[in-house]
């Protein structure tokens, strides 16, 4: 009867290590979305990646179907979640904040679909939800993305500013070129 505990003992004790290894080879199965103020401090700390802004409405029918399809799909994921600084920015905020010793606030803030300052100045004034400002590792602009994409679509246009190719070739080159993790 001894024998049977010190196997069962014996087993339980070599598998940890097993488990151990699986649970720390787990992906994470979301986006880290950060907050813009987050996203700014990890940049200044951090200056290795780009930040990535989703400027959404709570309103937006295609903001949701964003997250319930493209923002879930896991090779999105992986790839935002090693190359950006994903921000999630509700256009229509209500409080204020300070970057770069800027006051950006919502003029209107009781008002209906009233935008903040800082959704304006990261959309250049072209209010469409959803839309993606892509800034550099400095945090300047380098351009909007609007409207919804499905996942496949949106592989290569991550990719695109995520690994620099704006600066080397024109969009319509890199699209016909890249080749993709996800099936279309």
């Amino acid at each position: 009867m001894q024998l049977k505990y010190f196997i069962i003992v014996i087993s339980f004790i070599f598998s940890i290590p097993v488990y151990a290894q699986k649970k720390a080879d787990v992906k994470p199965s979301t986006i880290k979305w950060y907050s813009f103020e987050e996203a700014m401090i990890k940049n200044a700390q951090f200056p290795k990646k780009k930040i990535f802004v989703d400027v959404y409405t709570d309103w937006c029918g295609w903001c949701k179907k964003m997250d319930a399809t493209t923002f879930s799909n896991p090779v999105i994921i992986d790839y935002m979640n090693e190359n950006f600084y994903a921000v999630k920015l509700n256009a229509e905020r209500k409080d204020s904040l300070i970057i770069d010793g800027k006051l950006y606030i919502n003029v209107n803030p009781t008002g209906n679909r009233s935008t903040h300052q800082i959704a304006e100045m990261l959309l250049n004034n072209r209010m469409s939800y959803p839309s993606y400002a892509f800034l550099d590792e400095m945090g300047r602009s380098i351009t909007v993305v609007p409207g919804f994409v499905e996942a496949a679509g949106f592989e290569p246009i991550l990719h695109y500013f995520g690994d620099n190719q704006y600066l080397k070739s024109s969009w319509e080159t890199y699209q016909k070129q890249f080749v993709g993790k996800i099936a279309k």
